[in-house]
């Protein structure tokens, strides 16, 4: 079960996060425990894969909005970078930006069980 502790314990600004969700913390919860499950992670992923380069950096701006907002640092640190990255078009090994996501994205899952 998702606590503000679990949170708390992998690096999430809570204060930050909760402000923004008028610090209700139920809305917060909620709204982090649907974070795994984003499409956006997986269509990352995919267009990365595909070289995509316009639709990889929409996915990736797309859950820097989200993982900003919910204050979600320790997810947020890979996708700032990888971002920035796509912004420019980068032909890159985006590789290990990509194995760092899915892991934390993988931790933030396993707390929301």
């Amino acid at each position: 079960m998702l606590t503000i502790d679990k949170l708390k314990e992998f690096g999430v600004d809570i204060n930050s996060g909760l402000q923004r969700c008028v610090n209700n913390e139920t809305l917060f919860l909620r709204l982090v425990s649907m974070v795994p499950d984003n499409e956006s992670f997986n269509k990352l992923y995919e267009a990365v894969d595909n070289k995509d380069f316009d639709a990889a950096f929409s996915a990736a701006h797309s859950l820097k909005g989200i993982l900003s907002n919910l204050s979600i640092n320790p997810l947020l640190e890979p996708v700032l970078k990888i971002t920035e990255l796509l912004r420019n078009k980068t032909d890159y090994d985006y590789s290990s930006y990509l194995k760092e996501i899915e892991e934390k994205r993988k931790v933030l899952e396993e707390m929301c069980k």
